[in-house]
This record gives C-alpha cells, structure tokens and sequence, in this order.
C-alpha cells in the first residue's frame, strides 16, 4: 500500500474542520424538514445556504480555482467528501453532488467550447443543475451494452428516441447527458453508443414522473425520473466527445465518481455510528442501565468503528491508484471499494436502526431515509455480484497455469 493517512495535506486539514462546522450549525437543523418534506419548496433556503457557502470560500471544492473551486485533488476532496456525506444535504449546498458532479467532468474534458460555455460553466456556478440519462426499464443495468434508446444523424441534427428511468434528479434539471446507440452494427458493442447533451426544454423530451422509492417519489433534486425521448432533436454539435466513445467516457466517469459516493457512504456511516452511540447511552432498559453496557450494543459499536476505518482506507488507496496511475490500473480496487464500502454502509445503517428500536423506523431520525434511498447502492453502477465477479476471476487467474 502506498496511501497513508500522514500523506494528507495541510490544506485538507485546515479545510475538514471548517467543513464539518459547517454542516453542524447549518444543515443538521433543518435537514429532516427538508428531506422529509418537500425539497423544491425550500430551494430559497437552500441557495442562501449555498451563498453562505461561497462566502465562507467552500463552495465547489472540487474544481481548480480558476473555475472558482478549491483546487482539490482526487485524494484530497476524498476527505472532504466524506465530511459531506455526514447529512443528505451536504454535497448539493457544495454543489459537488451527483449526478452534476460527474457531468462537470465529463463536460471538462469532452465537450466542445460552445457547450462549455453554455452549459458547462452555469453547472460549474451552481446556477442550473443536471441529470444523467442511461439506465432503461427494458434493460438490464448490470450489462449496460444492452440499449433501445436509438440516436440517428440526420443531415446536421441527431435524432433521439428512447425510455430511460433512475434518471436521478431529472426534475427542475436544465439539461441531461443521454447515452445513445450511435452505430448498432459496429461488431464492437462498445463502440456502438454516444453521448448526447439534450436541454430539458426539447419538445421532445418528457419527464413521465419521478420514481417512488419505498414509497417516497421526493422532488427536484432528490428524485428518480422516468423520461421518454419521442423525435428528440439536438444539434450535432451537442456531441459529448466523438461518436461511439460513449463507454469510453462512462468508463472515465466512473473511477472518480465510484470514489466520491465511497466517502460519501462513509460519511454516512460515521453519522450513523454517531447516532447509534448517543441512542445506546441515552436509553434505558431499566433506572441506571443504559442500552450501552449490553454487549451486543458494545460489539457493533466496535465492529461498526472498524468497518468505518477499513473502508476508509480502502478507498484512499484506491483514490492514490487512481491520482497517480490512472482508473485503469486500479479497475479491480474500484470494483472492491463498491461492494466492500456499500455492505458496510447497510450493515451500519441497519444496527443503528436497530438500536433506536421503534424510532428507527420512524422519520423523527434521518436513518430511515438513508436506509430507504442508500439501498440502491448495492444495485446503481453495477450490481455488488457484478463487482464481486470482477474481482473473484482476477484472483483466479493468478492460479492459472503457465
């Protein structure tokens, strides 16, 4: 290993107090209000928390600081990450949440000046937001070669037309990044699909609805679309990259982004471990004997805490692997940290429920909104088994004979 926890830098350091100060005078008060109401109805509040944010020089700490960001690197906003995802309302008021976080990157990088100018810098500010189109109800997402959605170049115009689902925060967004099938004859089924920018004004596009999950449809940000391209039009020019790199750039997409909601989970399991630690204190069975001197409460406060570390660790060395060598050299520790740091979460999420009896299960806590929305994470970018398999043939082919 060739991460350590001393390699941290004196401005992440500076930065993680200021961070968690934040999130703890700002966001807990009011986070179950908003997360358990409606999230549209309080972006007011949200944007002066955002501007307070700017204020106090957090905003945005992924971009450079030309691009009015922190100037953090991969490894550096990992930390910072992981402080966010202590409240559902962390990474949005940073505006360094999914899924805009990784169009900003895949917008850097890929799309011409004209969209970057247009769509990219507005995201980048924090003045429009953005959703991600590639999941389809007719296709399994664990082989995502599979897609009906159909871009056809006619004259100087690409035409769309295509169902998507878990098209995350479609709702109140200005524009998507829709994976399309460009070429369906190209004997490479990985050189067969683009990606297309689509403004969400398009006569063509229709957000069908957002998505119960268990039971809760959310809004704005925090929802799941349904949405239909029917004749969708965009100009050639709204290419992302050049025509069948669609998997290419997902792949580029993706080693970042498996880093971001990795300590993002963590964080999570941290302000579960918290709370799991105050109820058992706080409770008690009988006058004097709180529910923290059983030794089951005891066991998965310890077992919790270093869970916590290992996967902390974890994804750090792999945040190294890939600022230094690159997502590729660190395909297997990617698919580890995914199946590895989503277990963990559930299995802290739910001992923390647990403990709480009856009011885990209940809204008074921000637990069983965690265990209602983080339960995907076993299933989005590719399914636990998926990764698991990833990793077991690898080991296997070690054993292989000369």
């Amino acid at each position: 290993m060739q991460y350590s926890s001393s390699s941290s830098s004196k401005k992440v350091e500076e930065l993680v107090p200021k961070y968690d100060l934040f999130i703890q005078k700002h966001l807990f008060p009011i986070e179950k209000e908003i997360i358990y109401g409606s999230f549209k109805s309080n972006l007011p509040r949200l944007q002066a928390l955002r501007e307070i944010a700017k204020k106090e020089g957090l905003f945005a700490p992924h971009l450079s600081l030309h691009e009015g960001g922190l100037g953090l690197e991969l490894m550096e906003f990992a930390r910072i990450s992981e402080v966010l995802g202590k409240s559902p309302l962390g990474h949005y008021i940073f505006n360094c949440q999914a899924p805009d976080i990784g169009n900003m990157e895949l917008l850097h990088q890929f799309a011409n000046e004209m969209l970057k100018e247009k769509y990219l810098v507005p995201l980048q500010r924090g003045d429009i937001r953005s959703c991600f189109a590639m999941t389809e109800p007719n296709n399994a997402g664990s082989n995502p070669v599979h897609l009906s959605t159909r871009a056809i170049l006619e004259g100087n115009e690409y035409v769309i037309n295509g169902h998507k689902w878990f098209t995350s925060s479609a709702d109140g967004a200005n524009f998507t990044i829709v994976m399309a099938i460009t070429d369906p004859d190209n004997p490479n089924p990985y050189q067969r699909a683009s990606m297309l920018l689509v403004p969400l004004d398009n006569p063509g596009y229709q957000l069908v609805r957002n998505i119960p999950i268990m039971g809760d449809i959310g809004d704005d940000y925090m929802s799941h679309g349904e949405v239909t391209f029917t004749n969708c039009r965009v100009p050639s020019s709204y290419l992302i990259g050049k025509e069948g790199q669609g998997f290419a750039l997902a792949q580029e997409r993706l080693g970042p982004g498996r880093i971001h909601h990795c300590m993002r989970w963590i964080g999570i399991c941290e302000r579960a471990l918290d709370l799991m630690c105050r109820r058992a204190l706080d409770r008690e069975l009988d006058p004097g004997k709180p529910l923290s001197s059983q030794q089951t409460i005891q066991n998965w406060i310890a077992e919790s805490a270093a869970d916590i570390k290992a996967s902390r660790l974890l994804v750090l060395e792999t945040a190294y692997q890939i600022q230094h060598f690159g997502a590729k050299s660190a395909k297997e520790d990617i698919s580890t940290i995914k199946f590895f740091v989503s277990e963990v979460m559930m299995k802290i999420i739910d001992r923390a429920i647990q403990v709480h009896g009856a009011l885990g299960i209940t809204d008074d806590t921000v637990l069983s909104f965690w265990y209602r929305h983080e339960r995907g994470a076993k299933i989005y970018d590719g399914p636990d088994e998926v990764h698991k398999s990833v990793l077991a043939r690898r080991i296997l082919k070690s054993y292989s004979k000369p």
